[in-house]
């Protein structure tokens, strides 16, 4: 049975997996990894600081995650996949109250990074 996102571990294991994934998928990874050479060694710290901040209200994320994407040569479908990939693995790690939160989050930060890009209309959402 599945459990609900509870602690540090287990934002560490949804980062990681996802990420795993993004790294094999077609559509994704060539941004994160042949535009963008992204340093895993150092992104994955982030983004375990980045989804704790979210979901638990840690703090220990510091940065500016939007400038950094605006550079990327992204468009909507890179976004629906992007949160695809997210619930995707979400729904096969947990399910419960924290798992539902970091979903409908992921999805939001998916439309106002589009809505800052002018992939879509503020008036769509």
């Amino acid at each position: 049975m599945k459990r609900d996102i509870e602690n540090e571990d287990d934002i560490k294991l949804l980062v990681d997996t996802f990420y795993d994934h993004v790294n094999q998928d077609e559509l994704l990874g060539p941004v994160f990894n042949d535009f963008a050479k992204i340093d895993w060694e150092h992104h994955l710290p982030l983004m375990y600081n980045f989804w704790s901040t979210v979901l638990f209200g840690s703090m220990a994320y510091k940065g500016q995650p939007f400038p950094k994407h605006m550079r990327l040569p992204i468009k909507r479908e890179h976004f629906g996949r992007w949160v695809e990939l997210f619930t995707q693995t979400i729904d096969a790690l947990f399910e419960g109250v924290k798992a539902v939160e970091i979903k409908q989050k992921a999805t939001s930060i998916a439309q106002v990074f589009q809505m800052r890009l002018g992939l879509i209309d503020y008036q769509a959402v």
